[in-house]
């Protein structure tokens, strides 16, 4: 297959229904909830921007309406902003508003696969990412650049993998595969297996380079775990035709699609926010030492 030497589209699935965080998600995007002052989809968008990504295809559904808000221009707050002189948060704001967009609807939560597939007549001929904006990635390290870089040299499709402990095995697609230099050469791919059935403790993350090789599997592809088309099971039939490949992440990644795993990447965040991090700092040792 032709692909180009630039990957220059993202597809950020974005309909899920965020049931770990309700009450807060039944009428709200779980993608919209703040880490600090950014909601976790803008972060998602901001990362693949570093890596000279430049169109966006973001899969929605229902009550998913302020995604699109939030990316849209909003000419009374820029004109207020401007106004009153508040030119650091103007460009805050200003920074997004040349992105190209599309969005396509979700019209059922059929699992990750079919939000995936929905992306195909954007998607053409071209190499694409998916990044899961829950998937939480300090913006100080280069993951998905990395990444880039070996599809440039390898010209196949890969994962992001984390190690995790046998007892979460069932929370994750699992890998069987190979180490080639820094890289798995993935055998299998299973999803959410039991503890006692899982073929390592490789897991798949939120971070995908794919090919358009993948959409006449997920197009075949029939429900698996949860009752949804699962894009770990398509990529396991592709894995007996080419190459795939998973690559382990080296530096810190929050799961910030659970409650505790939220917690955490608020506080890590914060403290890399230079107008919080003194005064953060010192509230979390004066409230370590109140509760010790």
């Amino acid at each position: 297959m032709k692909t180009t030497n630039i990957i220059k589209k993202a597809v950020l699935p974005a309909a899920g229904l965020g049931t770990r965080f309700l009450p807060a998600t039944k009428a709200s995007p779980k993608e919209m909830l703040p880490i600090v002052d950014k909601p976790l989809i803008q972060y998602a968008v901001e990362e693949a921007l570093r890596c000279g990504i430049e169109e966006f295809i973001i899969i929605t559904g229902k009550n998913k309406r302020a995604i699109e808000d939030h990316f849209d221009n909003a000419y009374e707050l820029e004109e207020r902003l401007k106004n009153s002189g508040k030119k650091k948060l103007l460009e805050e704001l200003n920074k997004l508003k040349k992105i190209n967009f599309a969005y396509i609807r979700q019209r059922e939560a059929l699992g990750l696969g079919h939000a995936v597939l929905c992306a195909k007549p954007f998607i053409k001929d071209e190499p694409f990412v998916v990044i899961l904006s829950d998937d939480l990635i300090e913006p100080t390290y280069n993951f998905l650049g990395e990444m880039i870089e070996i599809y440039l040299k390898r010209k196949a499709p890969l994962v992001a993998l984390t190690e995790v402990a046998g007892s979460e095995v069932h929370r994750y697609g699992i890998i069987d595969g190979f180490l080639e230099d820094n890289v798995y050469r993935i055998k299998d791919l299973i999803e959410k297996p039991e503890p006692s059935k899982a073929p390592s403790n490789l897991a798949i993350i939120g971070r995908y380079i794919l090919t358009p090789d993948i959409f006449p599997f997920l197009q075949m592809q029939k429900p698996g775990a949860g009752g949804e088309i699962q894009l770990t099971d398509a990529l396991n039939k592709m894995a007996k035709k080419i190459p795939i490949y998973g690559y382990p992440i080296k530096g810190k990644r929050f799961d910030a699609g659970d409650k505790l795993g939220y917690l955490k990447a608020t506080i890590d965040f914060a403290l890399l926010n230079p107008e919080l991090s003194t005064e953060f700092k010192e509230y979390l040792i004066n409230k370590v030492k109140a509760i010790l």
